[in-house]
């Protein structure tokens, strides 16, 4: 056995684990896109790691806990008048999103720790298994950081819309590392494909590019907004994309121009993955390639569908769904073109 190597039942356990986060990772996803879209994510007022993870238990903890949300900007110019129950609705949703948070950090924390305890940690694994959990302490901190954006002396409604993108893309990014770990320890050698290296590699920069354009749609509730297609109320480039109050900060909080910016990047990603579907046809990356452009096709499609019906909950919950996957593939096209910096940790 090479110095440093990964047992086969070490890898075995390990990919696990990876795979139990990543269900946890993309279900958090969900989660909070539902609580945007149910505009939940202001309910909880504070920032209490362990204290906050029981729920009120009583009539007089939920009113405690409807008092703060009284106070916020939110309340009094949106939901004024809201019953209790109304309150709970939006509540639950947020509370749940932090608890899958939480739930993650410990499943992360706790199989770490046993990993190390058992030695199964070589060949630079710990690193970056060690790495992946502080991204995942990192998510925590700037999901506060986006929910105080709503919070205090302010007149928005909402999570600014550049911080809900950054805590959107980092749960992806989050997936994204997973997945690539899971894949480096499947143990049997990968045959590099370098023909479409560069290739797969701006599919996947402009796949993560159209859902972080994405997160400033829903951030805006842009998707509710300009429902016609292929024009934007009856205009190929909409007339205001730069708002005059905005200038070029239209670029992120203005609803023209973030649609319209996440549609043109659709069509380019969309044409990419079916050229290069065609390119690389009958090569060793023609599956990968194919599977992506029909994925790619499936996303924009179903874009198309949530967008004519003004982005109801269960279809944009799917189209973000989506998005992931199509994230992943093009993850997983990555990692098959790329030729390996170091052999397998893995023993054979």
């Amino acid at each position: 056995m090479a110095a440093n190597a990964i047992s086969p039942v070490a890898a075995r356990w390990i990919r696990a684990w990876l795979i139990l986060l990543g269900l946890l990772v993309y279900a958090t996803i969900l989660v909070g896109g539902a609580t945007r879209l149910t505009d939940s994510g202001l309910s909880i007022t504070e920032w209490q790691p362990v204290k906050g993870a029981l729920p009120p238990l009583d009539e007089a903890s939920w009113l405690a806990e409807f008092d703060k949300y009284r106070e916020t900007t939110q309340y009094k110019l949106q939901n004024h008048g809201m019953s209790l129950a109304e309150f709970q609705f939006i509540y639950w949703w947020e509370w749940g999103h932090r608890q899958l948070g939480r739930f993650i950090g410990l499943v992360a924390v706790i199989g770490l720790a046993v990993f190390a305890a058992r030695r199964w940690l070589g060949g630079g694994l710990g690193w970056k298994l060690l790495g992946l959990v502080a991204l995942g302490g990192l998510q925590g901190a700037i999901g506060w950081w986006m929910v105080a954006s709503g919070m205090g002396d302010t007149d928005r409604v909402s999570v600014a819309p550049y911080r809900l993108m950054t805590h959107f893309s980092l749960a992806l990014l989050i997936l994204c590392v997973i997945t690539w770990l899971w894949l480096s320890l499947r143990g049997a050698p990968r045959a590099a494909a370098p023909e479409g290296r560069r290739t797969s590699i701006l599919l996947l920069a402009l796949v993560f590019m159209q859902m972080a354009a994405g997160a400033l749609v829903a951030g805006l509730d842009a998707g509710r907004s300009y429902n016609d297609w292929p024009l934007m109320a009856g205009e190929l480039v909409p007339s205001h994309y730069i708002q005059g109050d905005l200038g070029i900060r239209s670029l992120f909080e203005g609803r023209a121009a973030t649609q319209f910016n996440h549609r043109v990047l659709a069509y380019v990603l969309w044409g990419l993955s079916l050229w290069a579907a065609w390119r690389y046809w009958g090569g060793a990356l023609a599956r990968p390639f194919a599977v992506l452009a029909a994925l790619v096709s499936a996303q924009a499609l179903w874009g198309i569908l949530t967008l004519l019906n003004a982005a109801p909950l269960t279809l944009a919950l799917v189209h973000q769904g989506l998005g992931v996957i199509v994230t992943l593939a093009a993850v997983y096209l990555v990692w098959r073109a790329a030729a390996p910096a170091t052999p397998s940790p893995v023993q054979e």
